[in-house]
């Protein structure tokens, strides 16, 4: 076995905690964690700690939690552990300063098969560009964002019904094993980087908004229900219901039937307890959705105690 590394770790959510544990569990030693400053949340503004400082904290781990990454107090902190690597799973964009203080470099797990794939959001958006594989690559960090050598791949399909939910589960376990992989062989000098392809038409991952969250009918029935998965249980696909209001709804599960028709995209209609919405080349049924200040609920529940305007129907996209 290869002498144990001493690691900082950078993450903040449950996808990073997952690599995290694995790295933890190892022959290697992870000397601090750094992750994102407490932030307030829900009703009573309770500070909420990431999901990396509550498993650091479980396990005696110290805990950076730095506003500022170029910090001279957080850089002299972070050089007295002394580190051989550096470890980085869903964190902000690192100053070199931070990136190049190991000895043997600073990477990154990113959950996608670069180059494709660069951003804050790719496993949402493998799923909604309808991608038939996803997967995690490990690279070394350098002055952009995930552009820096590859180290190691590994690749997985994405199944017809995946949802973000399912498969963010399925590349936190691999990339887990892979991150290990990636220590372990950079421990034994067996590392053999490769720089990135560089392409003219990459896929790219940016950050999820209202705009590129809200559904537009004026697309094929797959590429709405794709839309719906890719965001579904988190962040949620928004519709805008236009009936006496104008309505924000949320959509969090639905499936397709293909049927010609000559209704406008965004056209509803109710029968026998289904919920359709007409797209360009048939209906998306709604199985599950919200209204606003109202629960959670499946169609037919929703259809038994609310009323939809006769001339309800979505609007196309954000108002």
């Amino acid at each position: 076995m290869d002498k144990p590394l001493k690691i900082v770790f950078f993450g903040t959510p449950e996808f990073a905690t997952g690599v995290l544990e694995t790295l933890h569990n190892s022959h290697h030693q992870i000397v601090a964690v750094v992750t994102a400053v407490d932030k307030p949340a829900g009703r009573g503004r309770k500070l909420n700690e990431s999901h990396v400082k509550q498993f650091a904290i479980q396990n005696n781990i110290p805990v950076l939690q730095p506003s500022n990454l170029k910090a001279p107090e957080f850089t002299k902190e972070l050089k007295s552990y002394n580190a051989d690597l550096q470890v980085i799973v869903a964190f902000r964009m690192l100053p070199k300063v931070v990136w190049n203080m190991p000895a043997m470099g600073t990477f990154n797990l990113h959950a996608s098969l670069l180059p494709e794939y660069r951003g804050a959001a790719p496993i949402n958006w493998a799923i909604i560009n309808q991608e038939s594989q996803s997967g995690v690559t490990t690279f070394f960090i350098d002055e952009k964002i995930d552009t820096g050598a590859i180290i190691d791949q590994q690749s997985c399909d994405i199944d017809e019904n995946e949802t973000v939910g399912t498969l963010y589960k399925k590349l936190m376990d691999m990339g887990s094993i892979l991150s290990l992989n990636t220590v372990n062989n950079i421990a034994a000098g067996k590392i053999t980087t490769q720089t990135q392809p560089m392409k003219d038409t990459l896929k790219e991952a940016p950050k999820l908004n209202a705009a590129n969250t809200t559904i537009d009918w004026n697309n094929s029935t797959k590429a709405v229900n794709a839309m719906v998965r890719g965001l579904y249980p988190f962040p949620v696909a928004k519709a805008v219901l236009i009936q006496e209001n104008i309505e924000t709804v949320k959509i969090y599960q639905t499936s397709v039937r293909l049927e010609k028709h000559k209704m406008n995209p965004g056209s509803i209609v109710i029968e026998d307890d289904i919920f359709k919405v007409a797209c360009t080349d048939g209906f998306l049924i709604i199985d599950e959705m919200q209204l606003p200040n109202k629960k959670r609920m499946d169609v037919k529940s929703l259809l038994n105690g609310y009323n939809f305007s006769a001339d309800a129907r979505f609007h196309n996209g954000l108002l």
